[in-house]
């Protein structure tokens, strides 16, 4: 039983995931943009494994003392973190707007690259031998139309893994990327059907991703089946 940190677990993928840890006897603390009614379901069921804070990621100023002083205090070793909450900002290079820009790139970015720097010191003062995922997407390595922007904060996140890994492998710690493909979640459902079956037929399954098989992906990742597995980028895509 480890003890987990997940980003974005009030929806789609990350809530996928913190049932998944939960439901393997590891214990959850997870942030969400939304109120805890979003996470109900995960409270009732796992009142004393699952912690959950509703906090705007966007707020970087209060990550430290929020995340590492509210939720999870200097008396709780963290085993691992996933970076998963992200916000999409999908337009053509020509529209490019910096609001949004800005907002995604401090949510996608900034923030996780905030979590990672905490989570370590914490695995560092509790001498842990952790394990950090960034989840990417399958468009920071292949061209999407639209999504230049969005796949620019993904591939920031691959290269971040990369030189993490290197820098605290010594300590234990690793660092790797799920890459996932394009699967039917809020995200994806600002794209028209016709858009999403192109992004489908790409695929060499022809079909969306499974969140279930990208979520147990992770749960992998963060356990000790893959102690030496660092610096990677795990492709979780339907052959994409």
């Amino acid at each position: 039983m480890g003890n987990y940190l997940i980003s974005g677990v009030s929806r789609g993928l990350g809530k996928a995931l913190a049932r998944t840890m939960l439901e393997g006897g590891d214990c959850v603390w997870g942030i969400g943009r939304s109120g805890e009614r979003a996470v109900e379901d995960l409270i009732v069921d796992y009142p004393q494994t699952f912690k959950y804070l509703s906090f705007d990621l966007s707020n970087l100023d209060d990550i430290k003392s929020r995340i590492f002083g509210e939720l999870i205090t200097k008396d709780t070793p963290l085993d691992g973190l996933v970076n998963n909450a992200a916000i999409a900002y999908a337009d053509l290079v020509t529209n490019m707007n910096t609001k949004p820009l800005l907002e995604m790139f401090e949510i996608n970015v900034y923030a996780a690259f905030l979590l990672t720097k905490y989570t370590i010191r914490n695995m560092i003062l509790h001498g842990r031998r952790g394990s950090i995922v960034h989840i990417t997407s399958v468009c920071a390595r292949k061209g999407f139309k639209g999504l230049a922007m969005y796949a620019a904060t993904k591939g920031a996140l691959e290269s971040f893994s990369a030189s993490t890994a290197r820098e605290w492998g010594s300590r234990g710690i690793r660092s790797n990327c799920v890459a996932a493909g394009f699967m039917q979640t809020d995200m994806s459902a600002s794209l028209t059907e016709e858009s999403l079956q192109k992004i489908f037929n790409r695929s060499a399954l022809k079909s969306p991703t499974k969140m279930e098989s990208v979520a147990r992906t992770v749960r992998f990742l963060l356990g000790s089946g893959s102690e030496s597995i660092t610096g990677q980028v795990v492709g979780v895509d339907s052959g994409a």
